[in-house]
């Protein structure tokens, strides 16, 4: 039977008492009279991100898990925007509000249309776990480019507009979405360690100043409804069992009352011998989650809680404050109630991947583009006659340009595709890979020309248990090279098992010429690769990732049938295919095959299936999604100097989600455009910039240093320096730095007043000229230091404004301060408060000295 027609016979039950069912009553009455019909083991039953049913009182299934990092993630078509960490560096908070708000409608119309299904599945419900506010305190750290950089202010900004556009208005009945903070709350990488690592002796000004103030504003400011606690250790405490952060910071500080959730199995590293070992057993490490006021977790360890409480580990009452909680949350997004009586079931499908969409993903790419270097004008380019050379490993990938945690668009424009489309009828253009993103071999794929069932691409079937048995539970289409990890908890497709599943994908290769392709299987799992029935591979990779190649002859227009057969194994399971004609990197020879271009845009930098979460990639420069090394990979340092040497002019299109060492670069190449991931429109956008259609604007959100000799201990959560506020060095790129195709002057700022009381906002007023030759934004950044506070930050960023000004006009840019805004560390009261002082004000177009004015303010 259907759960909604259940619920609704349910409801027309008379019944003289008051009943959960009615929707009249207020969602927290409603909770307290639900939480009174159910037995210890339901409600610990709905405590786990996999929620079950309790069939007797109607109450359907629920999953916890969905994700909208940059887009709706991981259930199919989707938006997909630019890396939350692009985003930042548009310095557009505003701009940000109407993507989550795009993103918040998306979510709702996919899941109005699973619950018509009967389809309850992870990533279908309505509890979107974003934004990540973490500080990124360390360019090596892999998730870092899920954030929005390396400031508390940028950060906290962001992150509220994340959560205000996600969680959008209630209805005056229910809530839209939740959105949730993660990862509360000292926490940045490494990601080798996480599961046992143990941030300790941290200043207790670090820890207020730096790495508290996101969260701090998303639970005050922004009214976010969940928050998720971090794998790692804090001062000794498992962070998801930590009676400092949650209990003491974030319940009783702050107020917040929503729900505390669990990262992904955090709860199992409390006794696992690998993790923390901190509490002996199962029981022991639920009660002590529970306890500190983690409501959900993401696992099953959860399970336990009733033998705990039988044993009087915890108190059933304690139980019954987490799940109150969970049931209101339910009450107040609608979701137990008939989805026709909320409004927000009212959003139709066709939003999802609507132009109207696709344009604001565009914007949001034109806003992320942050130009560098760009030496003698070598940009924008100039159409008519001109031969352009796209060379990189980014170039025609487009799979890079998604990011993670991710969707899948209906069509991503490549920087290749957009290069060509922007090219005037009398330009040519040349694509020349030249090398890999690392190593000493490229492979010139030839999955595009694999087709099945008369259609491009591999057909995907899965079976949720590993023996491929009985029905097909998801039969979809892999359109790339595959790039399956179930690290992070991704699953291969929607509806297939994170765990206990397999899979078979079959396609037909017909070769257009004759030779030796290479098959490339990377596996963490079980399986074999047949080519026309016969076995040509098997793999049995129990202890991670392992790769295997095999050496197929072909002909040209001959039929092979491939076949991959895959069985989840343990752990987390990976499955990476391709195939193609692989030879060594010839940088002489693609050198030569770009002799008669007149520009070369060498579209280079990493890929998300190098740096991002916990990943099974241990190569030259990079471990487990972190990074050992920050320069650009010494295969494109070679080619880049090759052509140098050549005397080609070389424009660096750097796509990363962390900083890059660019120091050679800024000797061989004579532009760097930094596009980050960019998402769905990367390429159009990418594009517009180079040949000047659009100026850009777009500031760095994190310093990028000139190597990791500029760089602290990665395993030191010590703020001292570190980031741009507390970094004494020069770095290669300043934070806030960014380069327009115009010229911008400031004038002499104004003040409502040079004294500021407690009680009193300051106003700042700043004329800022354009006085080159066409229109441009600019991002009118203020800084703040204190005067004698020699332990405190160098300077640190408290208001900016994206502002249009057009050629030969000025601006008058007003700022307001407020009293929170110019509140500092007070090391006598060990807080963050107004603290009386001489203080310098900083205006301008970065954070680099030369590029600010400074002014004097007194506070009293």
């Amino acid at each position: 039977m259907r759960y909604g027609v259940w619920l609704l016979g349910l409801a027309f039950l008379s019944c003289a008492r008051l009943d959960f069912r009615d929707s009249s009553l207020p969602s927290d009455q409603r909770a307290d009279l639900l939480l009174q019909e159910l037995t210890l083991e339901e409600k610990v039953s709905l405590m786990m991100d996999v929620s079950k049913p309790v069939e007797r009182l109607g109450i359907k299934p629920y999953n916890w898990w969905n994700e909208a990092l940059h887009g709706v993630a991981r259930a199919g078509l989707a938006t997909v925007f630019p890396q939350p960490i692009g985003m930042a560096a548009s310095f557009d908070d505003s701009l940000v509000y109407k993507v989550f708000t795009a993103v918040s409608d998306e979510a709702r119309a996919k899941n109005t249309y699973y619950v018509q299904h009967d389809s309850y599945k992870r990533y279908q419900g309505l509890t979107m776990w974003t934004p990540t506010v973490n500080i990124y305190r360390d360019p090596r750290w892999g998730r870092g480019i899920e954030t929005y950089g390396e400031d508390p202010y940028l950060t906290s900004k962001m992150g509220v507009m994340v959560v205000k556009g996600l969680q959008g208005e209630s209805d005056g009945k229910y809530d839209k979405l939740y959105a949730c903070a993660k990862h509360f709350a000292v926490h940045s990488g490494p990601e080798w360690n996480r599961h046992s690592f143990d941030v300790e002796n941290l200043p207790l000004r670090d820890l207020y100043e730096t790495y508290l103030p996101a969260f701090k504003a998303l639970v005050q400011d922004a009214g976010v409804k969940e928050v998720m606690c971090a794998y790692n250790r804090f001062e000794g405490e498992p962070c998801c069992g930590s009676n400092r952060l949650l209990t003491q910071i974030l319940r009783k500080e702050w107020g917040f009352d929503g729900i505390i959730l669990s990262d992904c199995w955090a709860i199992n590293d409390f006794f696992d011998e690998k993790g923390h070992r901190t509490h002996k057993d199962a029981p022991s490490a639920a009660s002590a989650a529970v306890l500190s006021g983690t409501d959900l977790e993401c696992g099953s360890t959860y399970e336990t809680l009733v033998e705990a409480a039988r044993k009087k580990q915890i108190d059933e009452k304690v139980i019954d404050k987490s799940v109150k909680r969970l049931l209101k949350a339910r009450f107040d997004l609608g979701e137990m109630d008939n989805p026709d009586k909320v409004s927000w079931t009212k959003i139709p499908f066709s939003v999802v991947a609507s132009a109207a969409h696709d344009s604001l993903a565009l914007r949001m790419a034109r806003e992320s583009m942050t130009l560098l270097m760009n030496k003698n004008q070598a940009l924008p380019l100039k159409r008519g006659g001109l031969t352009v050379a796209v060379m990189g490993p980014n170039a025609k990938d487009s799979v890079m340009m998604w990011g993670n945690y991710n969707g899948v668009p209906s069509h991503t424009v490549t920087i290749l595709e957009g290069i060509r489309s922007a090219l005037g009828k009398d330009d040519k253009l040349i694509y020349e890979q030249g090398c890999p993103w690392v190593g000493d071999e490229v492979l010139e794929s030839v999955f595009s020309e694999c087709k099945s069932e008369g259609r491009p691409g591999f057909t995907a079937r899965y079976w949720n248990n590993v023996n491929h048995e009985g029905k097909v539970d998801v039969e979809t289409r892999v359109m790339t090279p595959f790039n399956f990890c179930t690290s992070g908890a991704t699953v291969f497709a929607p509806g297939v098992n994170l765990t206990d599943f397999s899979a078979t994908y079959n396609a037909t290769y017909v070769p257009k010429a004759s030779g030796e392709i290479v098959l490339d299987v990377y596996s963490y799992g079980k399986g074999r690769l047949l080519i026309n029935q016969k076995e040509v591979m098997k793999f049995h990779n129990v202890h991670g990732g392992n790769k295997k190649s095999c050496a197929l002859p072909v002909e040209a227009g001959k039929k092979y049938d491939i076949e991959l057969q895959f069985e989840y194994l343990q752990s987390d399971a990976q499955l990476n295919f391709d195939l193609g004609f692989k030879q060594k990197v010839n940088v002489a020879r693609s050198v030569q095959a770009v002799r008669n271009a007149d520009v070369v845009v060498f579209v280079g930098g990493i890929s998300p299936s190098l740096e991002g979460e916990e990943m099974g990639v241990d190569l030259p420069g990079f471990k487990r999604g972190d990074r050992t090394s920050i320069e650009l990979p010494e295969v494109q340092r070679e080619l880049l100097a090759a052509l140098h040497r050549a005397g080609k002019k070389v424009i660096l299109v750097n796509c990363s989600g962390s900083p890059i060492g660019l120091v050679p670069e800024t000797e061989t190449c004579e532009a760097i455009l930094q596009a980050w991931y960019p998402g769905q429109q990367g390429g159009k956008a990418v594009a517009e910039v180079l040949f000047g259609d659009y100026n850009p604007a777009g500031r760095l959100p994190v310093t990028f240093y000139r190597n990791t000799d500029q760089l602290p201990d990665f395993e030191d959560y010590n703020m001292k320096g570190r980031t741009y506020r507390f970094m004494t060095e020069k770095p290669l790129f300043p934070f806030g730095y960014g380069l327009s195709y115009t010229t911008f002057k400031y004038g002499t700022a104004t003040f409502n007043a040079q004294t500021i009381g407690s009680d009193d906002n300051l106003t700042v007023t700043v004329p800022v000229s354009n006085v080159g030759s066409r229109d441009g934004e600019e991002v009118v950044q203020v800084y703040l230091n204190k005067v004698g506070d020699e332990e405190g930050p160098v300077k640190t960023l408290k208001a900016f404004k994206r502002v249009l000004v057009p050629a030969g006009k000025t601006a008058n840019v007003r700022i307001t301060l407020s009293k929170k805004d110019l509140e500092w560390w007070n090391e006598t009261t060990h807080s963050i408060q107004f603290c009386p002082g001489k203080y310098q004000v900083w205006i301008g177009g970065s954070s680099d000295e030369k590029d600010l004015s400074k002014y004097a303010i007194t506070l009293k």
